[in-house]
């Protein structure tokens, strides 16, 4: 089993929205148990072309799972939902 955080969080310095996504993040882990990471799109030429416009960004097993707010209660039902 990988030690990998399966949620990771795209903000960059100054975002109003990346830190209100921080907070339900952390919220959401405090039921689930997992646990995230954050990544800055700044310095990083390709994070900021496929993200830019668009923070936050979650990430859910490497795929992107939504934007700008993070949906606490669907993010909640897929980390706790079985993987077929």
């Amino acid at each position: 089993m990988s030690s990998d955080p399966r949620l990771i969080l795209i903000t960059r310095p100054g975002c109003h929205l990346c830190d209100d996504a921080k907070a339900a993040l952390d919220r959401v882990v405090a039921v689930t148990g997992d646990r995230w990471v954050e990544k800055d799109v700044t310095g990083d030429v390709e994070l900021e072309r496929d993200y830019g416009d668009r923070l936050p960004v979650v990430l859910l097993d490497g795929k992107e799972h939504g934007y700008w707010r993070v949906e606490e209660d669907r993010l909640l039902r897929d980390l706790t939902t079985p993987q077929l």
